[in-house]
C-alpha cells in the first residue's frame, strides 16, 4: 500500500560537475522515508533537501531508474530530467573491456562487486594492509573488520577491483602478499585513483573541480613548428648518406634506408598537427614480413623523431631498459586505468601510455593531459622494440626534466670613466 502523501517528489538530474552521476532533490513533506530509500540505493546525503548517488562503475542512471521505480510503488512522485533519461536509455559499455567475453549484465555485475569493495573500504569495513603495482595494475591485500573476518588480495582499480584470493588469517595473506610482490610492496592503501577522489568529494558535497582549480595547471606540451619536420626530412638526406629518397606522389616522400627493412613515408599535405605525418616500419628482411610499425602526427617534436630513426640506423647492442623504468627514475606518475596504464610527467605534459590488450596502437606517446585533446602523438604497435621504447622515454623525459639552477649573478663592475669625452653621435639620415 502506498504510505506517500500525493505532494511527495524528488527530482532527478545528472551532476553538473561529474556526469553521469546523479542529484536527487526531496521537496516532500515525508522526505526522511524518501531519503532512507534513496541511502539504500546508494545515495548520500549533501544537504537537508539533496542527495548524490556517485559511483566508480559509472552506473548512475541505471541504479538512478531502479530507485525511481522502487519509490513509485511507495507512492512518491518522481520526475527525471530528460538529459538524465536520455543516459538512463542508452546501452552504453566499457571501451577496450578486459573482460570481452561478458555481458552486458555480467559487465554490471562485475562493476557493483567494485562498488561494493569501494564503499567497505572508504567506510572502514575493509583494512588495506599493503599494497603494490603488479606490471599492469594495482594489487592490494586487507582484512574484513565486519561479520565473517575474512582476509583477501585484491586485484584491478576502480570497476575492475575484484577479490582475488581469500585467506584464513591475515599473516598468511600477508606473508603470501609479500611472496608473489617482493619489492613491489608497499604499506597501507594505495593513493586514490581519480575517479575515487571525485566520488569521495561528490559524497562531501564538493564538485571535483575543486582540487583542479587548487592544483597547478598543466605545463603546455612542447610542439614542432610549421616547417621544422619539412627541414628536418631535408636534413636527413643531405646529412645521412644511408637513406635513399623518392617521392612516387607530390605529397609523399619516401626515406628507404639502405638495409632496405626500414621505410619511412612523409606526407608534405597534412593541415593539423593532429594529422599522421610520419608512417615508420621495420620488417624483418628486403622482402620480410613487417615487424612492427608507428604512426607520427605533425606537431610531434622533431628530437622523437630523430630518436626513432637513429635507433633504426644503428639500434644499440645493449638494451636500454624497460621504459617504465626510465620514467620511475624521471619522477613519473604512474596510474592504471580500465585496460591501460599510464605515466604521467610530473608537470603533466607529455603522457606514456600503455594498453596491453591492444595489438594496433599497444602504446602511445603524446603531448597533453588527455589524448582525446592531445596536442600530437606517436602510437607503436605491439611489437615495438624495448630499447626504442625507452629511447622515446628518455627522449620525453628531457624534455620536462627540471631546468637547471640559475647562475648567480654577480654584481656588475663599476663603469670606468672614458679617458676622452665621448663625441656626440651624427644624427642619423
Amino acid at each position: 500500500m502506498p504510505y506517500a502523501p500525493a505532494d511527495a517528489h524528488i527530482r532527478f538530474t545528472l551532476h553538473p560537475d561529474h556526469q553521469p552521476a546523479v542529484i536527487a532533490t526531496t521537496t516532500c513533506p515525508t522526505a526522511d522515508a524518501a531519503r532512507s530509500h534513496l541511502h539504500d540505493h546508494g545515495f548520500r546525503s549533501t544537504g537537508p533537501t539533496t542527495m548524490v548517488l556517485a559511483r566508480i562503475d559509472r552506473e548512475e542512471p541505471h541504479y538512478t531508474a531502479k530507485a525511481a521505480e522502487q519509490l513509485q510503488r511507495h507512492g512518491f512522485t518522481t520526475e527525471v530530467d530528460p538529459a538524465l533519461q536520455e543516459e538512463i536509455d542508452t546501452e552504453w559499455t566499457w571501451a577496450n573491456y578486459p573482460m570481452p567475453w561478458c555481458s552486458r549484465d555480467e559487465i554490471r555485475e562485475v562493476g557493483a562487486e567494485a562498488q561494493r569493495i569501494h564503499d567497505d573500504i572508504a567506510a572502514g569495513r575493509l583494512t588495506i594492509h599493503l599494497h603494490a603495482h603488479d606490471g599492469h595494475t594495482t594489487v592490494a591485500v586487507g582484512s574484513y573488520n565486519t561479520g565473517v573476518r575474512r582476509h583477501v588480495h585484491l586485484h584491478g582499480e576502480d570497476h575492475l577491483r575484484q577479490i582475488s584470493t581469500s585467506y584464513d588469517t591475515e599473516a598468511g595473506a600477508v606473508a603470501e602478499f609479500h611472496r608473489l610482490y617482493s619489492v613491489a610492496v608497499r604499506p597501507g592503501p594505495a593513493p586514490l585513483t581519480d575517479l575515487e577522489q571525485a566520488v569521495r568529494q561528490l559524497h562531501a558535497g564538493k564538485p571535483p573541480s575543486t582540487t583542479e582549480e587548487t592544483s597547478a595547471p598543466a605545463a603546455e606540451p612542447p610542439v614542432a613548428e610549421p616547417g621544422e619536420h619539412e627541414a628536418f626530412l631535408a636534413a636527413l638526406f643531405d646529412e645521412e648518406r644511408q637513406w635513399e629518397k623518392y617521392r612516387p606522389f607530390d605529397e609523399t616522400t619516401i626515406a628507404s634506408h639502405e638495409s632496405l627493412t626500414v621505410r619511412v613515408e612523409f606526407d608534405h599535405e597534412v593541415r593539423h598537427r593532429t594529422d599522421v605525418a610520419w608512417k615508420i616500419a621495420e620488417y624483418d628482411g628486403p622482402v620480410g614480413e613487417r615487424l612492427w610499425h608507428a604512426t607520427v602526427t605533425a606537431g610531434t617534436p622533431v628530437s622523437l623523431i630523430r630518436a626513432m630513426l637513429q635507433y633504426l640506423d644503428a639500434p644499440p647492442h645493449a638494451t636500454a631498459g624497460n621504459p617504465d623504468d626510465v620514467l620511475h627514475d624521471a619522477a613519473w606518475h604512474p596510474a592504471s586505468h580500465p585496460a591501460r596504464t599510464t605515466w604521467t610527467a610530473p608537470d603533466r605534459s607529455i603522457v606514456f601510455e600503455s594498453t596491453p590488450h591492444a595489438v594496433a596502437d599497444r602504446w602511445t606517446l603524446y603531448g597533453g593531459e588527455d589524448l582525446d585533446r592531445a596536442a600530437w602523438s606517436i602510437r607503436l604497435s605491439a611489437d615495438a622494440g624495448k630499447d626504442l621504447l625507452a629511447e622515446l622515454a628518455s627522449v620525453a623525459a628531457a624534455f620536462v626534466a627540471a631546468p637547471a639552477p640559475a647562475p648567480a649573478v654577480r654584481p656588475a663592475p663599476a663603469p670606468r670613466p672614458p679617458l676622452t669625452p665621448p663625441r656626440p653621435r651624427a644624427p642619423r639620415r
